[in-house]
């Protein structure tokens, strides 16, 4: 019998019929030993996820604000999904404890960790499994790093203690003891940690989707359905904008070599997407997805000769570390070099980055491109087919679309094209025509 470490999202844990799913999932399968759950999110698309509550009753409390409304409002959600699955786990009393915590300074990630917290013991009972807390498990160091191998080795001496539990996503604790959470997403990456600790044959991760598309339904009309991906697909296409998967999620059952498996919570007889190690793919597909973002900006700096001269792409970054702007990417030529630069970076910085650059760099040009969108066109299959790029291109052309930036890394498995914002959702259905049947 296979091990298999289950997680669950938000909106497989929002309300009472979406926990007896995860019991009738949970049960079709004795090798789902290990669960480990999000807090509740949203039940319709006006409601309001806990754990996004949860931050507002912080940022109340913080500038002196009136909370008891909306932390009343969590608690009824709580008490209602233990009166609707019958079951006791002394949620009054918790919320008691919460408010004490509060009143007394308790920081934002304790009061968001309690949104997993309160989750896990609800479906732990639901489910007649054993509760176990992540605190004192999921192990960061004074400065907030999470700290992997120490995380296992504990994770791994308390999973062999029990036969079934389950765990709270999110968060673990500092040396001194105190909460701290991962990003937004991070039950994600919860879920990894306990299937490389449990040494578990799969890691599923149910959410509300099917897997992965090949594109975003939003943009593409009825995307087909990514049946195998790599590692290294996942990761190109997560960074790029496609948000099923955390992305960091992936390196500790990576390390670990346990595959992924991305399900449906509504849909359980859907196959859904396998993530994997392995590289190639069976069915021949040329590319694998295709994912984007919008809001960059391009400085083009061209200078005569740059390709002699040492250390010029050190001063840049020199100066782009002074004012702590990251770079997304840096296609060159023999004497250009392109910035590609998130806007979010930028803020009210470029007039003075400009300056900067023209005073310290001797270049003979420097260009701004606003406005711009990236691109990713991800794919093993690209590597040893003629023609993909070209192709590629082609149906760009075809569309319309002009291209002002040509990023391809030296492994052939991404081609990351640059276009104006206006053409983005022109140029992936467009991509997308070209190599989907």
């Amino acid at each position: 019998m296979s091990l298999i470490v289950a997680k669950f999202g938000g909106s497989s844990a929002a309300d009472g019929i979406q926990i007896r799913k995860i019991k009738a999932i949970v049960e079709s399968d004795p090798g789902r030993r290990f669960v480990v759950v999000s807090a509740p999110g949203k039940r319709f698309s006006a409601d309001s996820k806990i754990t996004d509550m949860l931050y507002l009753i912080k940022t109340q409390v913080d500038i002196g604000a009136p909370y008891e409304q909306v932390l009343q409002v969590v608690k009824e959600r709580y008490l209602g999904l233990e009166a609707d699955l019958q079951v006791n786990v002394g949620v009054a009393e918790e919320f008691s404890v919460i408010e004490e915590n509060l009143k007394a300074g308790a920081s934002a990630d304790y009061l968001a960790s309690r949104g997993e917290y309160l989750s896990a013991k609800i479906v732990a009972a639901f489910l007649g499994y054993e509760f176990i807390d992540t605190a004192g498990l999921v192990l960061f160091n004074e400065k907030g790093k999470y700290l992997s191998e120490e995380t296992n080795e504990a994770l791994s001496g308390e999973l062999v203690k029990h036969d079934r539990a389950v765990l709270p996503g999110f968060y673990g604790t500092m040396p001194d003891g105190s909460v701290k959470t991962f990003s937004r997403g991070g039950s994600d990456i919860t879920g990894a940690l306990v299937a490389r600790a449990a040494q578990a044959d799969v890691y599923e991760n149910w959410t509300d989707v099917s897997g992965f598309l090949m594109a975003d339904p939003k943009i593409v009309d009825d995307p087909k359905a990514i049946k195998d991906i790599s590692y290294k697909e996942l990761r190109e296409l997560s960074y790029m904008g496609a948000t099923v998967l955390h992305e960091n999620a992936i390196y500790p059952a990576r390390v670990a070599g346990i595959p992924i498996n991305i399900r449906n919570t509504n849909m359980p007889d859907d196959p859904g997407t396998f993530i994997t190690a392995n590289d190639s793919h069976e069915n021949g597909q040329i590319i694998t997805g295709i994912a984007g973002n919008k809001d960059f900006t391009v400085i083009g700096v061209y200078k005569n000769m740059m390709s002699n001269e040492i250390g010029f792409i050190k001063l840049i970054l020199s100066i782009l570390e002074d004012y702590k702007i990251p770079i997304e990417h840096i296609p060159s030529g023999i004497d250009t070099v392109s910035l590609v630069i998130a806007n979010k970076y930028l803020d009210d910085k470029l007039g003075d980055l400009i300056e900067e650059f023209e005073r310290k760099l001797g270049a003979d040009s420097i260009e701004i491109f606003e406005n711009m969108s990236l691109i990713a066109t991800v794919g093993h299959g690209m590597s040893s087919v003629p023609g993909v790029a070209a192709k590629l291109f082609n149906s760009l052309t075809q569309a319309g679309v002009n291209i002002r930036m040509i990023d391809q890394g030296s492994s052939e498995m991404n081609i990351i094209v640059g276009v104006e914002t206006k053409d983005f959702e022109t140029a992936i259905r467009a991509i997308y025509n070209a190599f989907v049947d």
